[in-house]
């Protein structure tokens, strides 16, 4: 049996990031995420948010990872990002009932920030003309992975002209009823 656990999700955050250090140095950022699913309500015919909030968790990992750093820095309540990470499941025992206690939540493995980069704000977290970014957990041996726009076109060089005697291939007309077959 395979296992995939992957989740990929746009949305804001709820809350600013809370950023702890360990005594290690490694850091974890906490965030408040929510996701909206927009349903068609049966009685009014009208289209309703349903939202879903979610708890994510943002490491530093690795030699190159900092998106815990990118959080706390960049990120505020109403942010919106897209997230990729894992889906895991956090336990423990409530301290007030001794009952075990389970929650699912996120560890972000790749940040990408949608808003616009503030003017004047200084820093190397830069991406893309928006001033968004992709930035990934350092988990790997490569640096963190940015969107960047080509600076120039890159011009291709002219394709070969066919030789004398050379006809194309006549046109197919399009068979049946024009539907798309699905």
């Amino acid at each position: 049996m395979a296992i995939f656990n992957k989740v990929i999700l746009v949305g804001r955050l709820t809350r600013d990031p809370e950023t702890r250090t360990f005594g290690n140095g490694g850091k974890v950022s906490k965030i408040g995420f929510v996701v909206n699913n927009s349903r068609k309500n049966a009685q009014t015919g009208q289209w309703e948010d349903d939202p879903m909030f979610i708890d994510i968790d943002v490491f530093n990992r690795g030699e190159f990872g900092k998106l815990a750093d990118l959080v706390g820095d960049r990120c505020r309540k109403g942010s919106q990002i897209l997230i990729e990470g894992k889906l895991v499941l956090d336990q423990w025992d409530d301290k007030t009932t001794g009952q075990k206690r389970t929650k699912h939540k996120i560890v972000a493995e790749v940040i990408q920030l949608l808003d616009p980069k503030p003017q004047g704000q200084g820093g190397d977290y830069q991406g893309g003309n928006s001033g968004g970014g992709e930035y990934d957990d350092g988990g790997g041996n490569e640096a963190p992975r940015q969107n960047f726009a080509p600076s120039k076109q890159v011009s291709r060089p002219p394709a070969p002209r066919p030789g004398p005697g050379f006809s194309p291939p006549p046109a197919e007309e399009p068979q049946g009823d024009g539907e798309i077959p699905f």
